[in-house]
């Protein structure tokens, strides 16, 4: 045990956190490789739960969350500078890109080709009396895809407890760890103690379930394409191969910080991601993008409440169909994404004022966000629209990995679209994985430089269960969702006390404004 404790105190490592989190991350591993059906089944009777009880809790835990960032962000005092920087330590286009990157890795690509399709081949319940494949159901279609992704997603993300955990790292010396986001209900208790290890222990196994989703998305991406393009055979053997691969790119990043393997591997990502955009604009159906984005954002809006609000018609526990496949999934996603993004925000904000963090989380992401769907998924509707089962047949029994390589194969130079777009997929979710593994090693560490041994450790573990849930999954998506569903649900309890707590910050530094505001 000294051993074991001198080595934990060469790497600077929190022994119990890091022994409670990676402990529970190599059984989950173990367990797989003993009993795969077993876990299987847990996964599933574990997800069903979640979606029923927790549901409505998530959808207006999300919704009060954006109105409360929106408002805070118009008081006067949130034009103040946080972070104790005169300056911001990036350039807009750096802190965008890093920011773009974390949740577009697993959208970006993967989702925002298959789920505008998805809803235009079967309506949402709430828009059912719209008539599918039809242009009539284009605005409603990505309308639904824009409350996935869009406002109410990001401003989950670190709208309200960047501010939080600013204020209380860099203005007051607290730790910048999941744990601080229940000072303001424990105090000190959540410094130390059981609650503060817990706090951090199931905030890092969601993160890990969450950057595990996309890790497991790419995996059937990149596969089905490989197969599409070069006739590679679409087997768990190269999903597997994929996720190894990648894994070792985002543990390099990962290694090299935040300055520099982190900030690179975004920004070159947000530059091949434009190139693709301009492409397709010019390329593609430029009239239709435009004109359907905009379509689509008026639905979205004058829908807003009830799309955000949407439980079915069998009233509150009605989360085991639809919306416990896309709402409810969703929600428990970016949930547990929620404080460990808040950290690499909060790390790469410093500098900025309230009012930017905020716009730039709840209006500016999103706007993007929806933009790339329609050029993307809209993209896909158009050519769907001119020719019935251009992209349907490959996408017949809710392929969302065909879908993609379906809509980029029919453009001009289609063979080439298709393969920069899987490698757009594999360096969008690089900088998810090569972010998160920073944020995991200084949550583990309590240091913003962590010892390299730590940020390699917790690559391969999310490499590592991506592939098994893989397998469980037997090549598809459903136990990837399942997991990240499960991992939210005391995540989303942690993140309750920003919604008071972050406007109280922003209403006290009216009065007291600290030096460099």
């Amino acid at each position: 045990m000294n051993l074991t404790s001198t080595k934990f105190n060469r790497l600077g490592v929190d022994a119990p956190l890091f022994l409670l989190s990676a402990g529970f991350i190599i059984c989950f591993c173990l367990f797989a490789l003993f009993d795969l059906k077993t876990l299987s089944q847990w996964v599933d009777a574990s997800f069903a739960w979640s979606a029923k009880y927790f549901g409505l809790y998530w959808q207006l835990l999300l919704l009060t969350t954006f109105i409360i960032a929106i408002a805070t962000a118009m008081l006067p005092a949130a034009k103040q500078r946080i972070g104790n920087l005169a300056a911001p330590e990036f350039s807009l286009f750096q802190w965008g890109a890093m920011i773009m990157c974390t949740l577009l890795a697993g959208g970006g690509v993967f989702w925002a080709a298959g789920e505008p399709m998805a809803h235009f081949l079967s309506m949402p319940p709430q828009f059912n009396h719209v008539a599918a494949a039809t242009p009539e159901a284009v605005p409603y279609a990505l309308a639904q895809s824009y409350l996935h992704w869009g406002f109410l997603a990001w401003a989950i993300l670190g709208s309200l407890t960047t501010i939080m955990l600013m204020h209380y790292h860099y203005d007051k010396g607290l730790p910048l760890a999941p744990r601080t986001l229940l000072y303001p209900v424990f105090k000190e208790k959540a410094l130390s103690g059981p609650i503060a290890v817990i706090a951090d222990a199931v905030c890092i196994v969601a993160v890990v379930a969450g950057t595990v989703g996309p890790i497991g998305f790419l995996g059937l991406q990149v596969s089905y394409g490989l197969n599409a393009l070069f006739a590679i055979p679409d087997t768990t053997l190269t999903q597997v191969s994929v996720i190894g691969v990648l894994t070792f790119i985002f543990v390099m990043s990962a290694v090299s910080g935040v300055t520099k393997g982190i900030q690179i591997l975004s920004r070159l990502n947000m530059l091949l991601a434009l190139v693709l955009l301009a492409f397709i604009l010019v390329a593609g159906a430029t009239s239709f993008i435009f004109t359907s984005f905009f379509s689509g954002l008026i639905t979205h809006l004058s829908h807003f409440f009830d799309m955000a609000l949407y439980r079915g018609e069998a009233g509150l526990f009605n989360d085991a169909g639809w919306l416990g496949w896309w709402t409810v999934f969703f929600w428990g996603w970016f949930l547990g994404y929620g404080p460990m993004m808040a950290i690499f925000i909060a790390r790469i904000s410093r500098g900025r004022s309230i009012r930017a963090i905020i716009i730039m989380l709840c209006v500016v992401a999103p706007l993007i966000t929806m933009f790339w769907f329609t050029i993307v998924g809209g993209t896909g509707l158009s050519l769907e629209l001119e020719q019935a089962d251009t992209i349907s047949k490959a996408f017949a029994g809710f392929n969302l990995p065909a879908a993609l390589i379906a809509i980029t194969q029919a453009l001009p130079l289609g063979g080439l679209v298709s393969l920069l777009f899987l490698i757009l997929t594999l360096t969008f979710v690089a900088t998810t994985g090569d972010s998160m593994t920073y944020v995991l090693s200084v949550s583990t560490s309590r240091s913003e430089h962590p010892a390299v041994p730590i940020r390699v450790f917790w690559g391969i573990a999310m490499g590592l269960m991506g592939s098994i849930l893989i397998i469980i999954g037997s090549g598809g998506i459903d136990k990837l969702q399942a997991f990240i569903v499960v991992t939210a649900v005391p995540v989303s309890i942690i993140l309750l006390p920003s919604l008071w707590d972050a406007p109280r910050i922003v209403f006290a530094r009216a009065k007291n404004p600290p030096p460099h505001t």
